[in-house]
C-alpha cells in the first residue's frame, strides 16, 4: 500500500487518474467494512454478555465512543492527510482494522488466561481501534475521490458512500440470520464479527502498490498554511463550538473550562493561519452539515427502536432499517444524472423536503404499512444529503484540500454524536415522562429518573432506563447482573446499588407490573413519535438554508464548481 504521488499530467481526458476506478472501489470497500462491523456488533452483544458475564453497562462501555470519537479522528486525520499522503494514512487505517480484529478475536483466550477483566480489555480496545480505523479511512477516501473525479464529485462521492448502507445491509442480514432463535443456536460471534474482515482484505489488496494522487490543492502547490486559511477562523469557530460541547458533555469539564480550551484552540489556529478570517459561505455550509449529521446519523441511532415500538416488533424495526439502507444503497448510484438536471443544491433542497415529510409521517404512522410508506419517504430524503454536502464543500473550496472536506465530515459526525443522538433521546425522555405523568402520576413516580436529564440548556425529568428495562424483562437482567457482581466481589457501592434495584423490582414494581407495563410502553411510544415529529423541524430548517443558497448563487449566475484560482 505504498503511496506515490501523481502529477497533473497523469490525469486522463476525463480528469481521472488511470487507477481511479480501482481506488474508488477500494474506498467503497473501506466504508463497507465500517458498516458491516457496526451492524454485526449490535447483534452479538448478547453472546458477549452470556459467555463473559458482562452487564449491560459494561457492554455500553465496550461499544462507547461512537460518532463523537469518529468525528474527532476525521478532523485530526484530515489535518495531516495532505502532508503525509493518502496512501500512508490508508495503510494506517488498514493496520488499525487488522489489529482491531486480532484483539477482538483473542477475547476467548484472554478470558481463559485472565478472566472477565482481560476479556473486557480485549473487546474495549478492539472496538476502539475499529473506530479509529474507520475515522482515518473516512478522512482519506472523501478527498481522494474528490481528487480522482474533479468534474463529477457529487456523483462519485455518492457512489463511494453507498458503501455505508451496503455494509449495514450485509451486516444486518447476517446478524438477523445468524442470531439463532428458540429452536437453533446462534452462529459463533467470532465467525460473525470476522465478516467485516472480508471487505478489509479487499480494500487492502486493491490499494496495494497503487499510486495515490495528491489532493487538488497539494498538486497545484497550495501551501499547508493556505489550506488552513481556506477554513479560516470562521470555519474553525464552528468546529471549536462543537469541541467545547465535547469537553463539557463527554469529558465532564465545567462550561467555563470547556469554553476556555475551545477559545485557546481557536486562537492557536488563528496564529497558524495569520488570523485569516476564511469564508462565511464555508462556515454556513458547516452549520448546515451539522444539521445533516443530526438528522441522518442521529435519527439512525434511534429509528429502528422507535419503528419497532410502533409496529410492536423489534425484529420488524430492524428489517425496516435494512429496507431504508437498501433504498439508500441503490439510489446513491443515480446522484449524477439527478445533479445534471437540478444542481447539487437543488438535490439537497429536494432531499430536505423529503426528509421533513418522511419524519413527520413516521411520527404519525400506525401499523406496518404506514411505517414502510413513511420510511420510504424518509429514506429517499436522507440518501443524498451527506455525500452531496461533501461534494459542495469540495467544489466551492478546492484550495482547502483534505482539510475543508474533512472539516465537513468531522462536523457532521460531532453533531450526530453530541447533538443528534442525545437530542433525540432527550426529546423522547421529555415527552414520554410528560405523557406518563398525565396518564397516571403514581406510575410516573415509580419509574421516574432520580435526576434531571440535561441537553444543552434544557432540563427534564425522564424515565429511569434501568427501571424500565427491569419492567420489560421481568427483572431477569437485573438479577443476573447482581449475581455476577456478587460473584466477582465488585465494589460494595456497585453491589449495593444493584441490590437496591432488584429489591425495588421485587417489593414495589413486580406486584403492579400488569397495570404499569401498558402505560409505560404507551408513554415510550408517544415519546418516540413526538421526537420524530420535532426532529422533522431540522430538515425543514435545512430546506430554508438550501433555498437561501440557491437564491445566493442564482444572483451570481448560478451554481458552479470553483477552480483553484478563485
Amino acid at each position: 500500500m505504498h503511496a506515490r504521488a501523481t502529477s497533473s499530467h497523469d490525469h486522463d481526458l476525463t480528469g481521472a487518474t488511470p487507477n481511479a476506478q480501482r481506488l474508488l472501489w477500494a474506498g467503497f470497500m473501506a466504508i463497507l467494512a465500517a458498516g458491516v462491523g457496526f451492524a454485526i456488533r449490535g447483534g452479538i452483544l448478547g453472546q458477549w454478555a452470556e459467555q463473559y458475564g458482562f452487564t449491560q453497562t459494561e457492554l455500553g462501555a465496550i461499544t462507547g465512543g461512537g460518532l463523537t470519537g469518529f468525528g474527532i479522528i476525521i478532523l485530526l486525520s484530515s489535518l495531516i492527510a495532505d502532508r503525509i499522503g493518502f496512501g500512508t494514512l490508508m495503510f494506517a487505517a488498514f493496520v488499525m482494522h487488522l489489529i482491531s480484529a486480532a484483539l477482538t478475536l483473542a477475547t476467548g483466550a484472554a478470558f481463559a488466561a485472565g478472566g472477565k477483566p482481560l476479556a473486557f480489555q480485549c473487546l474495549f480496545w478492539g472496538m476502539f481501534l475499529f473506530a479509529i480505523g474507520n475515522g482515518i479511512a473516512e478522512a482519506v477516501v472523501n478527498p481522494l475521490v474528490a481528487t480522482l473525479f474533479p468534474k463529477n464529485k457529487t456523483h462519485y462521492l455518492n457512489i463511494l458512500h453507498a458503501g455505508w448502507p451496503g455494509g449495514l445491509i450485509l451486516g444486518g442480514l447476517a446478524s438477523y440470520f445468524m442470531a439463532g432463535n428458540a429452536a437453533t443456536k446462534p452462529v459463533s460471534w467470532q465467525i460473525q464479527i470476522s465478516l467485516f474482515l472480508v471487505p478489509v482484505v479487499f480494500y487492502g489488496l486493491m490499494m496495494l502498490g497503487q499510486r495515490f494522487p495528491k489532493s487538488e490543492a497539494s498538486s497545484s502547490g497550495v501551501s499547508f498554511r493556505d489550506m488552513l486559511g481556506e477554513l479560516g477562523l470562521a470555519g474553525a469557530a464552528v468546529i471549536c463550538c462543537l469541541l467545547a460541547l465535547f469537553f463539557k458533555s463527554d469529558l465532564g469539564l465545567s462550561p467555563l473550562v470547556s469554553a476556555g480550551i475551545a477559545a485557546a484552540l481557536l486562537a492557536a489556529f488563528g496564529a497558524a493561519t495569520g488570523f485569516r478570517f476564511g469564508h462565511l459561505l464555508l462556515a454556513f455550509l458547516l452549520l448546515v452539515h451539522a444539521m445533516v449529521g443530526y438528522v441522518e446519523l442521529g435519527t439512525d441511532s434511534w429509528i429502528s427502536k422507535i419503528t419497532g415500538a410502533i409496529m410492536a416488533s423489534p425484529a420488524n424495526g430492524l428489517l425496516l432499517f435494512v429496507y431504508t439502507s437498501s433504498l439508500m444503497f441503490i439510489l446513491r448510484f443515480f446522484a449524477g444524472p439527478i445533479v445534471e438536471k437540478i444542481s447539487p443544491l437543488g438535490l439537497l433542497a429536494a432531499s430536505a423536503i423529503f426528509g421533513a415529510i418522511g419524519l413527520t409521517l413516521l411520527g404519525n404512522a400506525e401499523g406496518a404499512v404506514m411505517c414502510v410508506v413513511a420510511a420510504t419517504v424518509y429514506g429517499i430524503g436522507k440518501t443524498f444529503l451527506w455525500p452531496t454536502m461533501l461534494a459542495v464543500v469540495s467544489e466551492q473550496f478546492p484550495k482547502g484540500g483534505a482539510i475543508t472536506i474533512g472539516a465537513a465530515g468531522g462536523v457532521g459526525m460531532l453533531a450526530a454524536g453530541l447533538l443528534g443522538g442525545p437530542g433525540i433521546g432527550f426529546l423522547q425522555d421529555k415527552n414520554a415522562s410528560e405523557n406518563l405523568r398525565s396518564a397516571d402520576a403514581a406510575v410516573f413516580e415509580r419509574y421516574r429518573a432520580p435526576k434531571e436529564n440535561e441537553f444543552l440548556w434544557l432540563k427534564a425529568v425522564g424515565l429511569d432506563g434501568a427501571k424500565v428495562g427491569v419492567l420489560e424483562d421481568g427483572g431477569k437482567e437485573a438479577e443476573r447482573a447482581l449475581a455476577l457482581l456478587e460473584k466477582e466481589q465488585a465494589k460494595p457501592e456497585t453491589v449495593a446499588a444493584q441490590r437496591e434495584l432488584v429489591a425495588w423490582w421485587t417489593d414495589t414494581a413486580a406486584p403492579t407490573r400488569a397495570a404499569d407495563q401498558p402505560l409505560v410502553e404507551a408513554a415510550g411510544l408517544f415519546g418516540g413519535r413526538q421526537a420524530l415529529k420535532l426532529t422533522a423541524l431540522v430538515p425543514a430548517t435545512m430546506f430554508v438554508c438550501y433555498a437561501l443558497l440557491l437564491a445566493w448563487f442564482k444572483a451570481r449566475g448560478g451554481y458552479q464548481a470553483r477552480g483553484l484560482g478563485h
